[in-house]
């Protein structure tokens, strides 16, 4: 059973609750005897529904409408739904009144109301908890007083020395870190596209060249933007943007230079003598959220630890792009911090660390201020087709996705399945 379902059916028993409460109450009177007189002025009426079956179709109803809002992702057009569903049972009551059986509709009509209201109250309730729970902590002040060391009277009239450049971060460097601490960074995962195949094709030595070309053209551009560099060896580089200094702008720069390297080393390698490393390609997967970066002592040296969902989703999204023939793709938080310069498409929902969640991803399309008017009208399209398909209206998401493809080469539109990456 799907946890909508279950949630549903909660909804469902809450809500019935309220309104048999109301209902008992007494606090539905007025209106209920009001509806009375409307549907037995004539004093035909000799049966009625009783309130055990009235409870019943209160509680059907409140589940029904919950399950459906909290199945589609469109809650905004359920209230057209639930608006015709109203008339639904005030039509039902009339027409049950012409053959003298009274049912009041008051509850149902309660019922799928606030059926409707409560799962809209429950979505925003669980987006103010997940966005608390993704805002950094403060982080703890901590203040050193180093005594000054003596200077003689000449020596402080001599010019100052001016301070050296700070290097950039990499792994085995603690970057003046002294504390653990949590942090909202953006980790991007890169590795050469088609290695498996690569490696299947060449010699060991030529394996090696590329690799080794490849971990030395992507570490050094992600250095050189302010990214540490927590790894990079056989699983491919894992860089992390927004430590150790903090930067509001991680997951955006993250993004730009994930785009910018797999465009940088298809071209570097296309004057490239040998085969295998002419056709190298670079797949990234780019995922922000809370890391918890804190140095560590190992046979006696003096490392970082750099831990948290983020890599390992980023991880996840690198693979996946051999499933979607894409080079980048972005975990929701990374989209929702880079949206403003980026024109992106929704691809799939791929599981997370926890099987249970499941995590839309997002390919860049191109930069906004690079972007013309038809890879945004492409864009658009291709985004129509995908919720069409999720919403099982096949023709309809079929000629979205030719459309796109129509307008120009934007990836493939074929529908989306959902691979275990």
């Amino acid at each position: 059973m799907k946890r909508p379902l279950i949630s549903a059916l909660i909804l469902g028993l809450i809500v019935g609750g309220i309104v048999m409460g109301l209902h008992v109450g007494g606090w539905l009177l007025r209106p209920e005897l009001a509806i009375t007189d409307i549907l037995s002025r004539d004093g035909s009426v000799n049966r009625l529904v009783g309130d055990k079956a009235q409870y019943a179709i209160v509680f059907l109803l409140a589940a029904g409408v919950a399950w459906m809002t909290l199945a589609t992702s469109r809650r905004g057009r359920m209230g057209a739904i639930v608006g015709i569903l109203l008339l639904e049972v005030i039509g039902t009551a009339w027409i049950l009144s012409l053959y003298h059986i009274f049912f009041q509709p008051l509850p149902a009509l309660g019922g799928a109301v606030l059926g409707y209201l409560a799962p809209l109250g429950l979505v925003a309730f669980l987006a103010y908890l997940e966005q608390r729970r993704l805002r950094p902590k403060p982080e703890p002040i901590v203040v050193a007083t180093i005594p000054a060391p003596a200077v003689s009277a000449p020596s402080m009239a001599a010019a100052p020395v001016p301070e050296k450049p700070r290097p950039r971060a990499r792994r085995g460097d603690t970057a003046g870190e002294s504390l653990a601490r949590a942090c909202e960074v953006t980790a991007v995962v890169c590795d050469i596209a088609n290695k498996h195949d690569i490696a299947e094709e060449c010699e060991p030595a030529v394996f090696a060249q590329i690799t080794e070309k490849f971990l030395a053209h992507a570490t050094e551009a992600f250095r050189a933007a302010g990214a540490y560099i927590e790894s990079a060896g056989g699983e491919g580089v894992v860089a992390i943007f927004g430590f150790p200094e903090s930067d509001k702008e991680h997951a955006q720069k993250a993004t730009r230079k994930a785009m910018a390297l797999t465009q940088s080393f298809v071209i570097s390698n296309k004057s490239a003598a040998s085969e295998p490393l002419s056709n190298a390609g670079v797949h990234c997967g780019v995922s922000s959220g809370t890391m918890i970066m804190a140095p560590v002592k190992n046979n006696g040296q003096r490392n970082m630890l750099a831990t948290g969902e983020p890599v390992e989703l980023a991880r996840r999204f690198c693979i996946a792009n051999r499933f979607y023939g894409s080079r980048v793709l972005l975990g929701p938080r990374t989209f929702e911090l880079a949206s403003k310069i980026l024109v992106a498409r929704p691809i799939d929902f791929l599981s997370g660390v926890d099987v249970r969640e499941r995590h839309e991803i997002y390919e860049p399309v191109v930069l906004a201020l690079e972007a013309s008017r038809d890879q945004i009208t492409r864009r658009d399209a291709f985004w129509n087709g995908v919720v069409l398909y999720r919403e099982k209206r096949w023709a309809e998401a079929y000629a979205q996705f030719q459309n796109a493809r129509a307008r120009g080469r934007g990836g493939s539109p074929a529908p989306i399945v959902s691979p275990q990456a």
